[in-house]
């Protein structure tokens, strides 16, 4: 009988329900070892500051550990939550390492391809500190990683059903949100401290009143001064 390899008799769905993302995770860990790196990325609707990348990869113990923590995709739990998770994931060692994607960045290349390349440097740093080479990567969303060499599995709604993915997005999003926080006091009158860049209704008006600052999204704040 023919032993079955990673990702050629494993067929892996670009969409499934959650019972099928677990069942479709458990018998690729069966194959990985274990050995599964997970990226998602925060700020890709922002019109300030930069589109910030995550990759994690965790244990088995750490993985339950942050279960029990309720560990959810970022934005479907709160800010001090997303807090503890994260202080959580350091003092239990959990490895991880993020990416920024700059304003220039963006508007030169557009958010998604800022935002692929972005993931693509975390995931390869993150897979140059572990043992052994990872065997998959699972990445939010429906576009290929560019520019790695890990075999990846590009899941709709990842963040909300794959563990290691939902740990990613809780350190995109804690530390572009620490990031926008000390940006405010350097940017006042955006109100950054609380919109993190985001198109709130106060932050459009400011960009109108005041126009754009350095670190303002030139393609996404255009067509608000246009108006």
């Amino acid at each position: 009988m023919r032993q079955l390899t990673l990702f050629d008799d494993l067929l892996l769905p670009l969409k499934c329900n959650p019972d099928e993302a677990r069942e479709c995770l458990r018998r690729l860990k069966a194959e990985a070892h274990g050995l599964i790196i997970g990226t998602d990325e925060a700020g890709r609707g922002a019109l300030a500051g930069p589109v910030s990348a995550a990759a994690v990869y965790l244990t088995e113990a750490q993985e339950e550990r942050l279960l029990a923590m309720k560990l959810r995709d970022s934005k479907m739990i709160s800010p001090k939550r997303r807090e503890d998770i994260f202080n959580v994931m350091n003092s239990i060692g959990v490895r991880w390492r993020v990416a920024w994607g700059t304003p220039s960045m963006i508007d030169e290349k557009n958010i998604l391809r800022a935002s692929l390349l972005t993931m693509a440097k975390c995931v390869n740093e993150l897979a140059g500190t572990l043992n052994d080479a990872p065997a998959c990567l699972i990445a939010d969303g429906n576009k290929p990683i560019p520019d790695i060499k890990i075999r990846q599995w590009t899941l709709i709604r990842a963040d909300k059903m794959i563990p290691v993915v939902s740990a990613a997005s809780i350190v995109a999003k804690v530390l572009r949100d620490r990031l926008m926080t000390n940006l405010a006091k350097r940017y006042p009158g955006y109100d950054f401290e609380r919109n993190k860049g985001y198109p709130t209704a106060a932050h459009i008006g400011a960009v109108r009143e005041q126009g754009m600052s350095d670190i303002h999204r030139r393609s996404f704040c255009r067509k608000i001064l246009e108006r």
